[in-house]
């Protein structure tokens, strides 16, 4: 199969600028994250299931593009066109964090600075196949799997769903894929209420890797799922209020605090298994109305995957800053807090064009 059978798809545009959306939503997560006295009171408090909603994204376009092509296409192939569209930014975005290491110590990471090179190298090189590393090979003392970038520990799981979609689920029937979905559905809502939220994920040890899984398993195959079952309709102003929907579930305080941590638990629940869904499925059935907001989806969906790559090791300069400037308020932080957003949406468009995108070029000539 070659890739112009790929491209006759219509596209759903919306969908990318949801993508977009969300990303921009993970980065204030993770400059407000610093600034807050533990997960409580984070000011982007749920921004963290923007990874959540990546999952059901992906296994809805996964299904959507890839379902009715078996008949022509070997899982080998499948996995030449996962690799050539997810690790070249990868390989960037572990580069920048080797490049950035040194710079971030900090009264945070105090150790940076005794961490030879060789194994920063390692870790480096271990990092551009997306497979985890130990503790032992540690080197930031945050337990990451990705020490160099830490968003990196999503598309390990990214990668598994994946395997398991075209080594497997990809044969399911609705009424098996169905069933694993529920299956899927009770144990994140299990973990949910059980943890009081589903933070988690990145470190290699069981209880991360549990959480990784559970957090993987719905989403992704619940989009599938959705794929194959929904018949989407016409929706005008798709894309807007579904951007309100994400803004207002990922940036909702947390729910119930300390004393009723089960609560939280229970929106996240909804969030990931009822609203979710729907905000994929309205935006699947939105209908661009004006150029401008296709330009709009489609920027937003062009820098969506280089941004999510490219924010964290900028954002580790930002949490060094403060770790060494403590007290810090919001109101000192914003400015740079802002400087970093705008720097990171340059850095991933200037990625995009300059090395994603010729580098994915390169490698379907070179992949077949």
């Amino acid at each position: 199969m070659n890739n112009n059978e790929l491209a006759t798809k219509p596209h759903y545009l919306i969908l990318d600028g949801l993508r977009g959306v969300a990303a921009i939503i993970v980065v204030t997560f993770h400059l407000t994250e610093p600034l807050a006295t533990g997960h409580l009171d984070i000011l982007v408090n749920h921004g963290y299931l923007a990874v959540d909603l990546f999952f059901l994204l992906s296994g809805f376009v996964i299904g959507y593009a890839y379902d009715d092509r078996w008949h022509k296409m070997t899982v080998g192939s499948f996995f030449k066109r996962r690799i050539e569209r997810l690790q070249p930014m990868v390989v960037l975005g572990m580069t920048l964090g080797a490049i950035g290491f040194y710079f971030t110590d900090s009264t945070l990471w105090p150790l940076i600075h005794t961490v030879p090179v060789w194994k920063m190298l390692l870790v480096m090189l271990i990092g551009y196949t997306i497979l985890p590393v130990p503790l032992s090979l540690d080197i930031r003392g945050w337990e990451e799997m990705h020490p160099l970038n830490s968003v990196g520990w999503s598309l390990f799981f990214e990668y598994i769903a994946n395997i398991l979609y075209a080594i497997w689920i990809r044969k399911f029937s609705k009424t098996a894929l169905t069933i694993l979905v529920i299956v899927s559905a009770i144990a994140l809502a299990h973990l949910a209420i059980t943890n009081g939220d589903l933070s988690g994920g990145w470190t290699l040890n069981v209880e991360q890797v549990r959480i990784g899984l559970t957090r993987t398993m719905y989403p992704f195959f619940a989009g599938l799922l959705l794929s194959r079952v929904a018949k989407p309709t016409r929706i005008k102003n798709a894309f807007l209020w579904c951007s309100l929907l994400v803004a207002i579930v990922l940036y909702m305080p947390r729910i119930g605090g300390a004393e009723h941590v089960w609560m939280n638990g229970i929106y996240e629940s909804v969030c990931i298994i009822i609203v979710f869904p729907l905000i994929v499925y309205l935006g699947a059935s939105g209908v661009m109305q004006t150029q401008r907001e296709n330009r709009i989806c489609k920027f937003l969906g062009d820098i969506s995957y280089p941004l999510y790559l490219v924010h964290y090791p900028l954002v580790y300069f930002y949490v060094a800053w403060i770790s060494n400037h403590k007290g810090v308020t919001i109101v000192q932080a914003w400015p740079y807090a802002l400087l970093i957003l705008t720097g990171t949406i340059i850095l991933a468009y200037a990625a995009l064009k300059w090395y994603d995108e010729p580098v994915r070029k390169w490698l379907r000539k070179k992949l077949g």
